[in-house]
């Protein structure tokens, strides 16, 4: 194919590095737009001669190269090469063999819908001379292979062509909790495409758990993006304006001058949209994203509060099928927009007097426990709000151990939360079932001693 003068230049450099940088790492779409691809549509001359080093290797071996086998290729297949292309190749690749491209999405598209319209223009140019001579079943061929070239041939994932793809570290970007404890048996936090869920009875602070993750992730320079579907975007801004500078919810305006002199100089950014409840379905919401992405504002982390509160996108018989699908579908935005999600879940009634909860008080829809990544319970008795204290209990953890109890300080008037000192401790008054094999048998062997004593 000739592209004469036609290039990816208007896209810009870095459109262009990710590109070639799309080309080697991932084989699915290198197979696909190989067969539409010149390497003249690239600007940059050190580009060019990447890509081609890519292709020869996939050309002769008829398999797709290694990290070790780029490596190979770069220390002792560029001495036909001028000196200067030469070390800017290496330098690229050394700066992009170790990053997550964050749009690949769009330079696929884009990339593709480019190189298949050039291809299809050239078949055009070709049919004009086959017109001259009637040759019609020949002209349909051409143009009709023309549009197949380019299309989807991704089919799945190839266990021997994709051995690679496995063993590539993955990078779950982790954004703390704030909570120590709970980090160190989480990975970090919650990261990229996962989905966390706080569980609570009505009135044990739901929100005020997801004002702390939003505030935690604030302070680590992220975008929060904040839907409440319950209470105002002012008194969650209150919120956060309470737990970032400690202030308390009931003087807030007293401390309006402090307040903004403390946030101002913030790195992070936070943004809270308000639906009324039962208004706003997960559609809603990933219109909303998509519009703030256009706008520059790529989120960190999406707080939804609470997605019990949202509008199904199909109208079932039954209320937990509806449960059950708004849950998968907020699954499916967390790993469309690559951040992590965080919502709350409300206990039905034999959560209001559990001493610690567990994923059998889920209301309504037990299911929706299924698509989650990480799962914790925050169950408050009445002396517990009066001492500020309560108990959180890791339900369900896909990076590390469950199963487990802290005690936490939780002050609502201010918006704060942290693991209590000797959390363990507390947990020989708790029901044995809730706990892990060795907690159990803690637990049990204490209170026989304690039965034993007490008939002496």
């Amino acid at each position: 194919m000739s592209a004469g003068s036609i290039n990816f230049g208007r896209y810009g450099k870095s459109f262009q590095e990710g590109l070639a940088q799309l080309i080697f790492e991932d084989r699915p779409f290198a197979d696909q737009i190989t067969e539409v691809f010149d390497v003249s549509f690239l600007e940059l001359e050190y580009l060019r001669v990447f890509v081609k080093k890519i292709l020869s290797y996939r050309e002769k071996y008829d398999k797709h190269p290694s990290v070790e086998a780029a490596i190979s290729i770069l220390r002792t297949d560029l001495e036909k090469e001028d000196q200067i292309v030469q070390k800017q190749v290496r330098d690229y690749f050394a700066k992009v063999h170790t990053r997550e491209l964050t749009d690949s999405e769009y330079i696929k598209e884009t990339s593709l819908d480019f190189c298949r319209k050039q291809n299809l223009k050239e078949a055009m140019m070709k049919s004009v001379t086959l017109l001259q001579s009637c040759s019609f079943d020949e002209i349909s061929t051409v143009i009709n292979e023309a549009l197949k070239l380019g299309s989807e041939t991704n089919f799945g994932y190839d266990y021997i062509l994709d051995f690679e793809e496995r063993y590539k570290p993955r990078h779950r970007r982790p954004i703390t909790t704030g909570l120590k404890e709970v980090d160190k048996i989480c990975g970090g936090g919650l990261g990229q495409k996962e989905m966390g869920v706080v569980i609570a009875p009505t009135g044990a602070g739901k929100s005020m758990i997801l004002v702390h993750l939003g505030t935690e992730a604030i302070k680590q320079e992220k975008i929060v993006i904040h839907y409440t579907l319950e209470l105002s975007d002012r008194v969650i801004a209150n919120r956060y304006d309470s737990c970032l500078t400690g202030y308390p919810l009931s003087d807030l305006s007293n401390f309006k001058e402090d307040i903004y002199k403390q946030i101002k100089d913030i790195n992070g950014k936070l943004i809270v949209k308000e639906y009324p409840t039962k208004s706003a379905s997960t559609k809603t919401i990933r219109t909303h994203l998509s519009r703030l992405i256009k706008r520059g504002i790529k989120p960190d982390m999406i707080i939804v509060d609470y997605a019990d509160l949202l509008r199904p996108t199909i109208v079932r018989k039954e209320r937990r099928n509806e449960l059950e699908g708004i849950y998968e579908e907020l699954r499916a935005i967390s790993s469309e927009f690559k951040c992590p999600l965080w919502t709350a879940s409300q206990t039905n009634r034999s959560g209001l007097n559990a001493e610690v909860i567990t994923m059998e008080q889920i209301s309504e829809a037990f299911n929706k426990c299924f698509v989650a990544d990480f799962i914790f319970s925050v169950s408050r008795s009445i002396q517990d709000k009066q001492k500020n204290q309560g108990k959180i209990f890791i339900a369900k953890n896909r990076n590390g151990p469950d199963g487990l109890i802290f005690n936490i300080f939780m002050d609502t008037s201010n918006v704060n939360i942290k693991i209590a000192p000797k959390a363990a401790t507390a947990q020989a008054n708790l029901n044995p079932v809730a706990l892990n094999p060795k907690m159990q048998k803690k637990v049990l062997q204490k209170r026989y001693e304690k039965f034993r004593k007490g008939r002496k």
